[in-house]
This record gives structure tokens, sequence and C-alpha cells, in this order.
């Protein structure tokens, strides 16, 4: 049993990128405070972080006025500001959002007004500078982002828990979470390696979001569907190179940016990811069933509604995924040097999509609360650019019901 003397001011579900920026905000804002961090992995960042496309997004794409309009702006700032402390490499490569043909010039022109209206410096490209800027890209017109960039996010993670155990914040790796029980002063949180006291709870639980958020009672409107978003790496022996991430002209329907030719921390480039129902949410070797977590998707009768409304692009991007011609093909629209022995595999990554009962993809972040817990129920992209002011927020929020 736990002793109330050994009690945490804040337990956080989840070492992540989310998770840890959190523990990084409120640690530097009183260095004394008794922190915890509980993940089942052996290590941080092991599922959405170590698995996404490490763009530092600008915040072009996102609605004015929404959250992640307001935190990606700030969190490319931060991030790369993290960077800098830390001596941790990154690149400000700009990004070209490439017009293939002339219906998508609509939507082009959408995007330049969205990214004007959240204070964000874009510049239009017409298609004799693209193909300057870009010998092997292929455009109408594009529209260039010069704040848009890329880093390891999952190195990111590792310094952040390095730094952050160094002062003294804990770490239970290897301990799934099983149970949260509200006290009047306290919540008791189970995990498989035990029990511990806790003044508040945060869950930043990315895949396993509305599990952790239904021990509080906040998780039944809502169901974490599993996309999976497939890669492949771009081979050595191939002639195409870029200088900048070059991205299609986003489909306004989707909550997806389509698959897009990105270059790398390391010196190589990936092109993808599509967006393919996961069958499992941690399938990463493959996309086998996991029936506990099949059986929670096809349960709820949101994800019969998104299915039905989502047909047509659902099998589009199952046709990709079958055939690496398909998806080569799509490449191939915007970057036409591009041939299949150029697609090698490379791992993919889940990404923990929130639906409500409607069948609606929760397109923003979405934070729920009870007297003491805070869950971050929907975090997708860009969830890793914008982690450092998610984490300033949620702290925020922390501190007040702290001071209650």
């Amino acid at each position: 049993m736990h002793n109330p003397d050994d009690a945490y001011d804040v337990a956080i579900i989840g070492a992540g990128i989310v998770g840890l920026a959190t523990a990084h905000f409120l640690h530097q804002s009183e260095p004394d405070r008794r922190i915890v961090v509980i993940d089942k992995e052996a290590g941080p960042g092991q599922h959405q972080t170590g698995h996404n496309s490490g763009v530092i997004h600008a915040g072009i794409y996102y609605a004015p006025g929404s959250l992640k309009a307001k935190l990606c702006t700030a969190g490319a700032k931060a991030t790369k500001a993290f960077c800098d402390t830390h001596e941790i490499a990154y690149e400000n490569c700009g990004k070209l959002i490439v017009a293939t043909d002339t219906p998508e010039l609509t939507a082009l022109d959408e995007l330049e007004r969205r990214a004007t209206q959240n204070g964000q410096i874009v510049q239009p490209v017409s298609r004799e500078e693209l193909a300057e800027r870009e010998p092997m890209v292929r455009g109408v017109r594009a529209l260039f982002s010069p704040a848009s960039g890329i880093v390891d996010y999952g190195e990111i993670c590792r310094v952040l828990h390095k730094t952050l155990e160094i002062s003294g914040v804990d770490f239970l790796f290897g301990q799934a979470v099983t149970g949260l029980e509200e006290r009047t002063n306290e919540t008791l949180v189970a995990t498989s390696g035990g029990e511990l006291s806790t003044r508040l709870v945060v869950a930043c639980a990315g895949l396993q979001a509305d599990r952790i958020a239904a021990l509080s009672g906040v998780g039944d409107d809502f169901r974490i569907i599993p996309f999976r978003g497939e890669y492949y790496r771009v081979a050595d022996h191939s002639n195409v190179q870029v200088n900048h991430l070059i991205y299609p002209v986003p489909d306004p329907s989707l909550p997806f940016l389509g698959v897009h030719l990105t270059k790398m921390i390391g010196g190589y480039s990936t092109v993808g990811p599509n967006a393919m129902f996961s069958l499992g949410r941690e399938t990463y070797s493959a996309n086998r069933p996991v029936w506990r977590d099949l059986g929670r998707s096809l349960a709820f009768p949101g994800f019969w509604k998104l299915m039905a409304r989502s047909l047509r692009p659902g099998l589009h991007e199952l046709s990709g995924s079958l055939l690496k011609s398909v998806y080569l093909k799509r490449c191939q629209r915007y970057c036409p040097d591009l041939s299949l022995s150029d697609l090698e595999p490379y791992e993919p990554g889940i990404r923990a999509q929130a639906v409500d009962a409607s069948g609606k993809m929760i397109d923003d972040f979405l934070l729920r609360e009870t007297r003491r817990s805070i869950h971050v129920c929907n975090a997708p992209s860009p969830a890793a650019t914008s982690a450092f002011p998610i984490g300033e927020e949620i702290g925020a929020r922390v501190l007040k019901k702290l001071e209650e």
C-alpha cells in the first residue's frame, strides 16, 4: 500500500513528447514539485513521437483561432529554441505545398489565406520558380513556408527524459496504469508494478487515451480509432533529391495532409504517410488484428458512421496500401522521377485519432478534466511540433487545480 508521506504532486501518464513537455513545464515552474512520469514501455517516445515524419510544422493548415493554429505557431519556435539550448540537430529547410493541376489552385489559395490569418509568412511560387528551386518536382504553382523544418522528435524525448531525471523527476517505465481512484485530497494510481498516491493526474496516453480517460469516467463519448501511416524510404542509390519538404495540396475533407516527400535528420528522405485503418493500436511490424483493439473500434457506433462516410477515401487509401505501384503513382504526380526501385521499406507510424459518437473525427486538441485529473484525449498532428505550448497549457491547468 502507498505511504501518504510519499505522495506525488503530479503523476503524468505517458512519456511521449506531450507528457514530457508537461513535466518540463511543471518542473521549471517549481523545481521542488514532486513529479512522476509513468509509461508501460521501457523508455520514452516509443509510439507516436518516435514514429512520425519528423516535420516541424509552421502552422499553415489549421483553422484560424483553433488551438492547433495557436499552439503550432508557438510550438515551432519553442521546439527550435529547445534544440538550440540542448544542441539537438534540426534544419530549417522550408516546405513547398505543390499544386499539380489547375483544380488544386483554389485549395492552395485557401491555404495561403489561412496561413496569413495564422500569422505565417508564406510565399507564392510560380511554375518556373518551382522548377528552379526543385528540379525534380513538377507543379503548376506552389506555396512556400520558410518556417517549416525537420527534427528527430525521439531525440528531443531522450534529452527531455535525461534532463528531467537528473533534475529529480521520477520515471516508472515498464508499468501500465490499470486504475485511477479519485479521493478527497488524492488520487490512487494503480499500475502493473504497484500503487502510488498523487494530488493530480495528467494523462497524455496517446493511442490509449480513451482507455485511460475511461478510468476517470470521461471517455465514454469518443473513441481512439488508430490510423496506420505507411512510409517508404527513398533508397540511397536513387537520383531523387530534394531541398525542401514537398507536400501535396491536402484534401480539405480529410484531417490528413497526404503523401509527402520528407527530408529526414540523418541525410535520407521518406515518402508517406498514407492513412489506413489499423487493426491494432501498436502493430508496427504488420497490420495484423489485435482483437482487444479491433473489438473496441467495432463496438463504437461512431466507428461505423465514420466508415460509411469515408468509404471512397478509405478505398483510395487501401489501394495505395495494397499496391506499391499505386502508392508510387501518387508520389509521381509531383515527383515523376521516382521509380519502384527507389521505394524501400520503412517502419510505419500509427496515429491516435479521436472520433465522436456521430462518427466525426475530432480535429482540434481535446482536453477533459475531473476534479483531480486532466486528460489529453486528442492530440493529433501537429502535437509533436506543439508539444511545449501544449505542456504549458496543461501545466497552467494543473497549477490552478493545485491551488484549489
